[in-house]
């Protein structure tokens, strides 16, 4: 559903009125899912863009995302995606390797950024940061993170589907579908599964005789 305002530049502004002006909106895609990695982008956009229509990603259709990734990418001052993957997952949990990718992304980005906007990810960081719920409705730079990280998780997700086949993670990308499950019940448990997530680590718990 799209929101009842489009994402601008006002959270940005509160830092670029503090001497910030390179801005970095940081947002994640794949917390939720079941298998495959959690994926965390980081975008700074120039402080003279305008007209932009960059939105909340789960607010767009999967050719929309697309087509605003593209956008994304040819106006940007700088973008960096980074993957945390299952066994990052299982060793730091869910929320410490979101913020380990959440840092990698943030330290590739050239120019560097001097300031954060995060989707209520409170990052361990000495940057300036500004961490407002619903951030990726809010402000033009996590919005366009948040397609970033959707749109190259999904691509990286329909790549996996090729190399496990049966599990059908193109089409669901590797949340708890229906399908899903059925899968997992008929060929259980892949590499790129999460194992501490509660319906792999069920199926991963020996059956007492």
């Amino acid at each position: 559903m799209t929101p009842s305002t489009s994402p601008d530049f006002s959270l940005e502004l509160q830092h670029w009125t503090r001497g910030y002006f390179r801005v970095a909106g940081v947002d994640e895609a794949g917390r939720g899912a079941w298998a495959g990695p959690v994926t965390v982008a980081a975008v700074i956009l120039p402080s003279t863009l305008q007209g932009a229509l960059f939105n909340d990603s789960k607010a767009l259709t999967a050719a929309q995302r697309e087509r605003l990734a593209v956008q994304v990418r040819e106006v940007a001052v700088a973008y960096a995606v980074e993957h945390a993957w299952p066994e990052e997952i299982t060793r730091l949990n869910i929320l410490g390797a979101t913020h380990a990718a959440a840092a990698r992304a943030v330290a590739r980005l050239h120019p560097a950024a001097q300031a954060l906007v995060t989707d209520y990810l409170r990052l361990h960081t000495s940057l300036p940061l500004l961490a407002p719920p619903k951030a990726d409705a809010l402000s033009l730079s996590v919005a366009a993170a948040s397609i970033l990280a959707k749109t190259e998780r999904d691509a990286l997700m329909t790549q996996l589907d090729a190399r496990y086949p049966g599990y059908g993670f193109s089409g669901h990308k590797g949340y708890g579908a229906p399908a899903h499950r059925e899968a997992l019940a008929r060929l259980g448990v892949s590499e790129i599964h999460r194992p501490t997530y509660a319906p792999i680590a069920k199926l991963l718990q020996p059956t007492l005789l």
